[in-house]
């Protein structure tokens, strides 16, 4: 490549990455620190197109399953996969959710989810199943068995939801790969536009203080 042409395409490179930061910010009010990983490793088009061709279909099956039941899968299919990153991401959006929705603090602290990694997908399921109940949300833990059964290649969707529940598992399956071989485990922010309300994620902070 000629050094014109590698300065052309870093300067596309760090342009991407600003667009892609920005619509973050609007919609989460903060820029993942995965950004810049996923344009290094898809290229400034490959980025551009891979966001235009799953972000639309994502935002819709947040409001068609539900910002909680969307970041639950999030969750699992991110500890399945060994990311901390995205995990974490999904996970504190759900505690942020079930707080502002419920007021009373989610059972399951995002901070403690380093200790799922590499757990059995059973044990996975399991442990996510306990937290939901805790959580009375008992009617998520048949999403969670689906999840992994997706994961696994032991079923294939059968209807609307299922097929949704598919795409997210193709696209965190995507961010994982790239966070886990980028080495980014650091946890960030949640990943919804409840990490916009300062209100909940203060009360959460506090809550989850005053158990210390």
């Amino acid at each position: 490549m000629s050094k014109e042409n590698s300065m052309a395409g870093g300067v596309l490179d760090r342009a991407t990455v600003r667009v892609l930061e920005a619509g973050c910010r609007r919609m989460w009010g903060f820029a993942p620190r995965m950004i810049p990983h996923i344009v290094a490793r898809m290229g400034a088009l490959g980025a551009l197109g891979w966001f235009a061709g799953n972000m639309p279909r994502y935002l819709v099956s947040m409001k068609v399953l539900g910002h909680q039941r969307t970041h639950l899968a999030g969750m699992v299919i991110s500890l399945y996969n060994g990311c901390l990153y995205c995990a974490y991401a999904h996970g504190h959006a759900l505690e942020l959710l079930y707080l502002r929705d419920r007021d009373r603090l989610f059972p399951l602290d995002a901070r403690t989810l380093e200790g799922w990694l590499g757990l059995p997908p059973r044990v996975l399921a399991d442990r996510t199943q306990e937290v939901l109940r805790e959580a009375g949300m008992q009617s998520e833990a048949l999403w969670v068995d689906t999840t992994l059964s997706l994961l696994r290649g032991d079923q294939q969707p059968v209807d609307g939801a299922e097929l949704r529940l598919a795409h997210l598992v193709r696209m965190f399956g995507t961010m994982n790969r790239i966070a886990v071989e980028a080495g980014c485990t650091e946890p960030d922010q949640a990943q919804n536009p409840v990490n916009k309300d300062r209100a909940v994620k203060e009360r959460n902070a506090a809550l989850r203080a005053a158990r210390v």
